[in-house]
């Protein structure tokens, strides 16, 4: 087989992906990734050495276009294969930037250049889909991550000023590990929101009347985060980047890793904030970012919430409160760890068992699907299925339709359903996307039938 009938077979030359790092020569791309060693100065004497995008991290913010062709660059100059993920868009297998799908790593000094058709618009984000293992240096532990936001051919206009914020945890390390039977579980020693810990950076500034888009994503490997702005209120009006079908005013924002949260804040309250983590302890680690009105100036203003949520937000709040159309099929999936008994890392089961050794889920083409989750376990996940949006149907015993996502954060011991329509062919991936529960195990792999 040559390469021309290779590429055929595999879906890979309809999909856009070139396999030929030589590929660089001749049109020239649209947007270069350069995966680089950085020295990230995140406070007063603080250095984190990681890898980044183009010599930063968060990576530069991307914007495309819904519907417009697009070719990316990416180049990887580590000495470690490396992906680029695009969370949440619907494009090809082979693009995607998961190997267990078939998309082929970025060799190490290499590169590659894919091509693709950004859709739906709304704020996406790419980040590496590598693994990490008991490697706190490598995938999500990094600085691999960055905003990447399809803009719709029409944009609405509807705010002053935007504001794009991605969290992270920084310096882990194996934590206490609680209960007598559980596994190494990792702790942080600093945190920023845009690679700044809070004081460190440049204020935000705003002016007295403005309407504030805050794009906020949780770009930590292992971490739900919950943030405050105090004096202000969020009026959320898109989740993962697709609109809610009942945006709601709220105090405080809940990200589980991947999530990403639109909200529209009117800048009534003039002063210097500290927009930041609603626990103290992450707060102390880094995790905030001043706000400063125009023509204001004083130390900036904290208020503790009265009461911080242990778990996810409900999101029916968002939702409407009518059932979702009854699925062609469901897949129930038990949720289930194997304690690391203070000798390893946890493992982690779907009905019973581990990645790789999983079957795959079957799809047909043009169904609708139902994947109900049983979380039988004392970890809240963040579920998440590629290539596709899903409905939230039910949260525990609550039925609801029209929230789309694709990432949803699934409390402790309770159980949730999502749906999807099976339109993207290829081979798809599902799992948690804390890194070490995917890394140990939670995943699974859905293709279409023919």
């Amino acid at each position: 087989m040559n390469r021309r009938d290779f590429l055929k077979a595999s879906g890979l030359a309809a999909a856009g992906l070139s396999l030929d790092p030589r590929s660089a020569v001749g049109a020239e791309a649209d947007v270069k990734l350069h995966i680089t060693p950085v020295s990230l100065e995140i406070g007063p004497g603080k250095t984190i050495k990681t890898v980044g995008y183009n010599g930063s991290s968060p990576g530069p913010i991307l914007r495309f276009t819904e519907g417009k062709p697009v070719t990316v660059d990416v180049f990887n100059e580590t000495d470690v294969p490396e992906t680029v993920h695009w969370h949440g868009q619907l494009i090809p297998s082979a693009v995607d930037g998961s190997v267990e799908e078939g998309t082929p790593p970025v060799p190490p000094r290499g590169h590659r250049r894919y091509r693709f058709t950004p859709r739906p618009a709304g704020t996406r984000w790419y980040h590496t889909h590598s693994m990490a293992h008991a490697d706190f240096t490598r995938a999500g532990f990094s600085g691999q991550f960055g905003f990447a936001i399809v803009e719709p051919a029409h944009h609405p206009g509807d705010y002053d000023q935007e504001i794009c914020i991605a969290a992270h945890h920084w310096e882990p390390e194996i934590a206490a590990m609680g209960p007598s039977d559980n596994g190494f579980e990792v702790r942080y020693r600093s945190a920023t929101l845009n690679g700044k810990m809070l004081g460190a950076g440049e204020p935000l500034r705003v002016r007295q009347g403005q309407r504030v888009l805050f794009r906020l994503l949780n770009a930590s490997a292992t971490d739900e985060i919950r943030l405050v702005l105090p004096g202000h209120r969020f009026n959320v009006i898109a989740m993962d980047g697709n609109p809610v079908p009942r945006p709601q005013m709220v105090d405080m924002i809940y990200l589980d890793i991947a999530e990403r949260v639109d909200a529209i804040v009117e800048m009534n309250r003039p002063g210097v904030w500290v927009l930041g983590a609603a626990k103290p302890d992450e707060r102390e680690m880094g995790m905030g970012v001043v706000v400063e009105y125009a023509d204001r100036t004083g130390a900036p203003q904290w208020v503790q919430p009265a009461e911080v949520p242990r778990g996810p937000w409900d999101y029916s709040l968002f939702s409407n409160d009518r059932p979702a159309p009854e699925p062609d099929h469901q897949f129930d999936m038990l949720i289930q760890k194997i304690p690391g008994n203070h000798k390893d890392f946890n493992h982690w089961t779907i009905n019973g068992k581990s990645f790789p050794d999983l079957e795959k889920l079957r799809l047909e083409k043009g169904k609708r699907y139902r994947l109900f989750f049983n979380n039988d376990s004392g970890d809240i996940h963040p579920l998440h299925l590629h290539r596709h949006t899903v409905e939230v149907a039910k949260i525990g015993d609550k039925a609801l339709s029209g929230l789309k996502k694709d990432v949803v954060s699934v409390a402790r011991r309770s159980t949730a359903a999502v749906d999807f329509i099976a339109d993207n062919p290829g081979l798809t991936l599902f799992h948690c996307h804390m890194q070490l529960h995917m890394d140990f195990g939670f995943m699974q792999l859905l293709e279409y039938a023919g």
